[in-house]
């Protein structure tokens, strides 16, 4: 279920000024009945809109940045492995979903801690799939994200938010 509160997100729009607020390295998987993308647990729940998340977002990890690009749901594509991500839940500061990447037929999950403003986190990611086996040993790792461009009314705005 996505939750966010109505006063966090008031609140957020308000610190963030004239903006209104619209990883992993992950992409879009064959259509395969055997295979789904990651969904929410319950699929049939109606998707909240997140637009804090909404726009461009730059995934860190050992070096290797991979641009995000990220919908008012918080769902996208980044183009390492051909990766897709997807948002399940923003509560509070607290950020968790799912990654698949269909050129080496990943999958797995991830959380992150935002910042007060929402424009950075650090977070963990992990496997729940590696080709067949849906069990995999192999650890996943660390990572840093940061907001670089936010999405407003379909257009790309800086992330920064406007002078006081």
């Amino acid at each position: 279920m996505y939750t966010m509160n109505y006063k966090s997100l008031f609140l957020m729009s308000i610190c963030l000024g004239a903006l209104a607020l619209p990883a992993c390295s992950h992409a879009p998987r064959p259509q395969e009945a055997s295979r789904p993308e990651p969904v929410s647990a319950d699929a049939s729940l109606q998707r909240g809109e997140i637009p804090v998340l909404a726009g461009e977002w730059e995934y860190e990890e050992g070096g290797m940045v991979v641009p995000l690009r990220l919908d008012r749901f918080g769902d996208g594509s980044y183009d390492f492995k051909d990766g897709r991500f997807r948002t399940k839940v923003v509560l509070d500061h607290r950020w968790e979903g799912a990654w698949a990447q269909r050129e080496n037929d990943r999958e797995g999950g991830f959380e992150i801690t935002l910042s007060s403003d929402f424009s950075e986190g650090d977070g963990r990611w992990w496997y729940t799939r590696i080709e067949g086996d849906t069990a995999p040993k192999k650890v996943g790792g660390r990572f840093h994200v940061m907001k670089v461009q936010s999405l407003v009314g379909n257009r790309l705005l800086p992330a920064e938010p406007a002078s006081q």
